[in-house]
């Protein structure tokens, strides 16, 4: 049997014991609420950055608001003369064979390639983009690029432009409106391209409609519009039709809200007043 001094020793040992154990608990206490409240911050931190930097909207939020590490540009100086295409200096032959080649990249939107083959290189074709700022009308023109037209049209036919947005306004250095990608992001196209339409005696300016491209050969779905200056642009884009007085009009109002760009002055961007296509109707 234990004495009680004993006892006393033995509980004066557990108490300590106890003692050291709760401090244990009481230091990993403080810890755990160091931690937590460091992570909360960096997750409501890194939450602010991302929703800052990343934007998950329609067009509507850019439409209203601009990030503050973005600049919005206004066109300026808009033209109002329509430009004259110039014509080719020898005629196209009756119809031309036009080949539609398949690429590695997939198609941003689902569609058909048109049919290789000839085509007629004679006669004009009406559009009408169904959008969000109103009707815009093209004429096209089969005498300017009818290979062009032949994939223009089908593309429309397929409904491959409904429901796109128009990713690119630019109003420094030359004027343009560039639409034609499903992704809304410039990088996109129908999976298959053509070749270039053009001819040295090209020039651009308010009115015309041509093709973008990512270098010689390289034509797809994306095309741009110049509702004002394009006198900087070289003969390497295809054009292949006009835009009408009334249509131009409702871009210069686009144009006049101006561009998001990433710094002042670039004059690049998206719009800031969304240019949505809704539907894509040929005239028979």
């Amino acid at each position: 049997m234990p004495t009680n001094e004993q006892r006393r020793a033995n509980a004066k040992r557990k108490l300590e014991r106890q003692m050291v154990y709760r401090h244990e608990r009481a230091k990993k206490r403080r810890i755990i609420a160091v931690v937590s409240t460091v992570v909360v911050v960096a997750l409501v931190g890194g939450g602010v950055w991302f929703l800052a930097t990343h934007d998950f909207g329609n067009g509507d939020a850019s439409a209203s608001e601009t990030p503050q590490n973005e600049a919005v540009d206004k066109a300026e100086n808009i033209p109002t003369a329509l430009h004259q295409i110039p014509k080719r200096a020898q005629a196209l032959p009756e119809k031309v064979n036009c080949e539609y080649t398949k690429g590695q990249e997939p198609a941003a939107k689902e569609n058909t390639p048109p049919a290789n083959g000839e085509q007629p290189a004679t006669g004009t074709v009406g559009v009408t983009l169904g959008t969000s700022i109103g009707d815009l009308k093209f004429t096209l023109d089969k005498s300017l690029a009818p290979c062009t037209v032949n994939n223009f049209v089908s593309l429309a036919k397929q409904k491959y432009f409904d429901n796109t947005t128009c990713h690119r306004l630019v109003v420094t250095g030359i004027q343009v409106l560039q639409c034609g990608d499903p992704g809304g992001n410039g990088m996109g196209g129908p999976g298959y391209s053509f070749k270039d339409e053009v001819y040295p005696e090209l020039t651009y300016g308010r009115g015309v409609l041509a093709m973008a491209n990512s270098g010689p050969d390289t034509n797809g779905s994306q095309f741009f519009i110049v509702y004002g200056d394009g006198s900087n642009l070289q003969a390497k884009y295809t054009i292949f039709g006009t835009v009408d007085e009334e249509s131009l009009k409702k871009i210069d109002e686009v144009a006049k809200t101006g561009t998001i760009s990433q710094q002042p002055g670039q004059g690049d961007g998206k719009p800031k007043t969304p240019v949505d296509i809704k539907s894509a109707l040929v005239a028979n």
